[in-house]
């Protein structure tokens, strides 16, 4: 395939590029360097959420800023309509949209609204729904965490447990979710329970519901990681009331909108540029002053560093090749499942090779006490979950086998 730009689209990259320059808020730059990065030319995840309500004044009014600059382009959901907010671009504008933004290290804003919640609802939302939830997400004033993850129910959220009981016009929610990332920081909620305990099999008996985070009876725990971050948390539902007008597609068919919005979480370019400048940071420092001590004559290292190089590529090229069956009008099916799978796996490669180079002094922790501010070592604990995220590896090899290559389950 010949993923060269078009004319259009190299002129497209172009005024995303020019774009950025001109409008990232000169004061939150720094700020967002130094919350993101272990480097200060790295930046390792967004945490545009957590700036937005940041108690900082230069944090939040700078995300804030960069919110309204996008916003009136329509690039916080960019593929969506106009009539939503969003700019209605295509799936490969989109894609080079993202690939600019990540390239220049400035965050996306309202990820998980706009990019997973988004997509589902118009495809399945009713048009109140529509018209209640999808502009405030494309101002960037509205943010949303998943909540499908349950202790004892990860990747098999057809074994999921909290309960909805109709009640009138109303469901009353009971149980638990763990593992929601940002949930601390959202503002609403798009939760899976169960509405039929007896459906066989038991993904047909569970509803698709949109939860204010704030609702009497939803109770928030941060919950903190190895590093000693709290990236995401617990949610506790005890008795909480939702309309029923807030129920998306019908009752008992909600693994099947789930089913859309996980399709949208796979299929991103986000990672591929992290790992990409990752890599390029990592062959810099060798080379450096500070580095040349680590910059041994190791010919399996060099040959694990191009070993990564080489995946980093294939990485990119899966993007592009599902971004080109969104192109063509298909929904993201088990090729989001390859892109999961392999990034997932060159994730935790690209750690092991990193603090290879590094030996010993790849276990010190403290930033002030290790090369490269300890980057590596961090990666390390951050890629220990990679393979479960999102769907474990198991998972995503099943639904490859059984959707991409139709054998038998």
């Amino acid at each position: 395939m010949n993923w060269d730009d078009t004319p259009q689209q190299a002129a497209f990259r172009e005024e995303v590029r020019t774009f950025v320059r001109e409008n990232f808020p000169a004061a939150y730059k720094p700020a967002w360097r130094e919350e993101q990065s272990l480097e200060p030319e790295d930046v390792a995840g967004y945490n545009w959420p957590v700036d937005r309500v940041s108690d900082d004044p230069v944090r939040r009014d700078g995300a804030r800023a960069w919110a309204r600059a996008l916003a009136q382009r329509g690039w916080i959901a960019p593929h969506w309509p106009s009539e939503f907010g969003g700019a209605g671009l295509s799936p490969m504008e989109e894609f080079i949209l993202h690939e600019e933004m990540m390239r220049a290290r400035v965050p996306t804003v309202n990820g998980i609204g706009a990019f997973l919640l988004g997509p589902t609802l118009l495809m399945h939302g009713t048009d109140e729904q529509k018209a209640a939830h999808l502009p405030p997400i494309a101002r960037g004033e509205a943010t949303w965490a998943q909540g499908f993850s349950e202790p004892g129910s990860g990747s098999d959220l057809a074994s999921l447990r909290t309960r909805a009981v109709r009640d009138g016009d109303v469901y009353v929610v009971d149980g638990q979710k763990v593992w929601t990332s940002l949930g601390q920081y959202a503002d609403w909620l798009f939760v899976l329970v169960r509405t039929d305990p007896g459906a066989d099999p038991r993904h047909r008996g569970i509803t698709f519901l949109l939860v204010e985070a704030d609702a009497p009876g939803v109770t928030i725990r941060p919950i903190t990681d190895l590093r000693g971050a709290a990236p995401f948390c617990e949610i506790f539902f005890d008795g909480v009331r939702v309309p029923v007008a807030n129920r998306v597609g019908e009752e008992n068919r909600g693994w099947y909108v789930a089913m859309t919005a996980l399709g949208f979480e796979r299929a991103g370019i986000g990672a591929t540029i992290k790992y990409e400048q990752a890599l390029a940071g990592l062959v810099a420092y060798l080379r450096s002053r500070d580095g040349a001590r680590f910059a041994r004559a190791d010919a399996d290292l060099r040959r694990e560093i191009a070993r990564r190089h080489t995946e980093i590529r294939v990485l990119y090229n899966l993007a592009r090749y599902t971004v080109s069956r969104q192109a063509a009008g298909e929904e993201p099916g088990y090729e989001a499942s390859v892109n999961q799978l392999f990034g997932a796996e060159l994730h935790q490669r690209l750690a092991r090779t990193g603090a290879r180079a590094f030996g010993r002094y790849a276990d010190l922790w403290e930033r002030d006490d290790a090369p490269m501010n300890a980057y590596w070592t961090h990666m390390v604990r951050d890629s220990v979950a990679s393979t479960f995220l999102g769907g474990t590896t198991e998972i995503q090899r099943n639904v490859i086998a059984t959707r991409g290559l139709n054998l038998p389950r």
